[in-house]
């Protein structure tokens, strides 16, 4: 960018040259008739003598009757327009200093103003930061390896230094990142000392506690949450949180309530505030419903069986990436009837789904004569699918179903 500077300093100037030049001969030209302005003034001054004793020698022989009165008249009107035509050549050698002075003006002007235009609407129109090459430098992208080494390098300076809260804050969230959710949780546990004191970070780290706890929320995750809202009662993430917790106990009218409160911050034309809002009614209705007595779960409404990888796929994953295990209707609805999540490190991995486990206000494993079973490793650690992911699937299960063989075995375009 510095060798782009200087080319455009050099066509500002090449440019402003081309400008000036007209100007700049036309200076020249003039400067020699203002040279001879002293030289001219005098010719004047006898021009005027000369005309003056004429214009005398003829009123003497118009007196003495030498001249008559129509030829008198014409020699004074000859050299009256004699004497014009001097004084019009006075005036353009004047006119022609003028000019000389006007381009001079002029140049200066173009000089000072031009390059200063240049600048300044390239100020407002270009990008002045460009200018700078530590800004134009091409960064180079950090590679997975290099952020593990990174975070591993943090991890050990802590352990000299377990006293550094806020470093143990900056290891949380590279691990939370980084999808290593024990790990972040363990991080935030070492630096209570900014934590209790932070909302927003009491509340990520009770995710993290429920993330490394296969989204489990009660317990521990929602002793954060609730602390978090003592602090901030709108605090987002932990109204997101208590509400999920509240509805997993099946206390709705929490849930409403928590959720409720989220929905004023969320924008209202947003997906977001959209499925929040069917949350909040959803709960609110079943809030309104009379309590069930809790009957045991009946063996024909479960379905139970095994995940294993295919060896083909092993080398292709590794002990933290997560699983997610669905049963699913088989009418095209993607909303899971029943959800697990664990580690390739639990493989082989028994399930087992019952109507118990159904979301709130959401459909039954007995609803449906047969649901499918997927099993899917998310290299993304989320639950919707992505290229890249691991899963196997198996469809026509019925209700009551035992031993049900589920393999990984397929590759997510």
């Amino acid at each position: 960018m510095t060798a782009f500077a200087i080319l455009a300093a050099l066509l500002v100037v090449a440019v402003t040259a081309r400008l000036l030049l007209p100007l700049i001969r036309s200076a020249k030209s003039t400067a020699i008739a203002t040279n001879q302005a002293t030289t001219s003034n005098e010719r004047r001054e006898a021009n005027l003598t000369i005309f003056r004793d004429q214009l005398a020698e003829l009123e003497r022989e118009f007196n003495d009757g030498l001249l008559a009165a129509p030829d008198f008249e014409q020699a004074k009107r000859e050299l009256q327009r004699r004497l014009l035509e001097d004084v019009q050549i006075e005036e353009t050698g004047g006119a022609s200093q003028r000019h000389a002075s006007t381009g001079r003006n002029t140049a200066l002007a173009l000089i000072i103003a031009l390059p200063l235009v240049t600048a300044g609407g390239y100020a407002l129109l270009g990008n002045p930061r460009g200018l700078d090459p530590l800004l134009t430098q091409v960064q180079p992208r950090v590679s997975p390896a290099q952020v593990e080494e990174m975070v591993s390098k943090l991890a050990a300076k802590l352990k000299q230094n377990p006293d550094d809260a806020n470093g143990w804050v900056m290891l949380a969230r590279s691990y939370k990142v980084l999808g290593r959710f024990a790990e972040a949780a363990d991080a935030y546990s070492h630096a209570s000392s900014i934590v209790d004191k932070e909302a927003v970070l009491l509340a990520d780290y009770a995710e993290m506690v429920a993330q490394a706890n296969n989204g489990n929320l009660q317990g521990k995750p929602s002793e954060l949450a609730a602390r978090a809202l003592k602090l901030d009662p709108d605090e987002p993430q932990a109204l997101l949180l208590a509400g999920a917790a509240a509805s997993d106990r099946r206390d709705f009218a929490a849930a409403a309530t928590h959720w409720g409160r989220l929905l004023t911050q969320v924008d209202p034309d947003s997906e977001e505030a959209k499925a929040l809002g069917d949350a909040v009614s959803k709960a609110r209705e079943l809030a309104a419903k009379p309590p069930q007595s809790d009957k045991p779960v009946s063996a024909s409404t479960s379905i139970s069986g095994r995940v294993t990888l295919s060896p083909a796929l092993a080398g292709q994953a590794k002990p933290d990436d997560v699983i997610f295990v669905f049963a699913r209707a088989e009418d095209g609805q993607r909303m899971p009837l029943a959800a697990m999540r664990r580690t390739v490190a639990d493989l082989p991995l028994s399930f087992s789904f019952d109507d118990s486990m159904a979301l709130p206000g959401g459909r039954k494993i007995s609803d449906f004569k047969t649901v499918s079973i997927e099993a899917r490793i998310a290299k993304a650690g989320k639950a919707q699918t992505s290229s890249g992911d691991l899963f196997g699937s198996v469809s026509g299960v019925k209700a009551g179903k035992t031993n049900v063989p589920l393999i990984i075995d397929k590759v997510q375009p």
